[in-house]
């Protein structure tokens, strides 16, 4: 129970969420555990009403600004998928747009003005 408690201390997690945990890790169901071990179950109930020092922390500045710092690497190749994408389209339709104009070119006879020779 003392490594689960610390656990939850490091990984900045109340004890009661990680009571199921700890129960199955004893290969016992949540009820059961409850049931067959209730001066532990008031323990970990005990350790989150506890001070400030081992209740659950605000993130500090650092840990916030790492957090963004991820979610706008995500945000950044998430746009830099999307250009590539915008650029082959257009690269696409132009193509497109090139052979459409030649086959309406073809079909209505149309002769392009620097293939004709020039009258001096």
């Amino acid at each position: 129970m003392e490594k689960m408690l610390a656990a939850c201390r490091d990984a900045n997690r109340r004890p009661p969420t990680e009571r199921l945990a700890f129960a199955r890790s004893l290969g016992m169901s949540n009820t059961t555990f409850r049931r067959r071990y209730p001066d532990l179950v008031e323990e970990i109930a005990a350790h989150r009403t506890t001070s400030n020092d081992e209740a659950v922390r605000e993130p500090s500045a650092q840990d916030t600004l790492i957090a963004r710092n991820a979610k706008l690497r995500r945000r950044n190749r998430e746009l830099t998928a999307a250009l590539a994408l915008a650029a082959v389209q257009i690269q696409y339709v132009t193509l497109e747009n090139t052979r459409l104009l030649e086959a309406l070119e073809a079909q209505e006879g149309v002769t392009q003005l620097s293939s004709r020779p020039r009258l001096r």
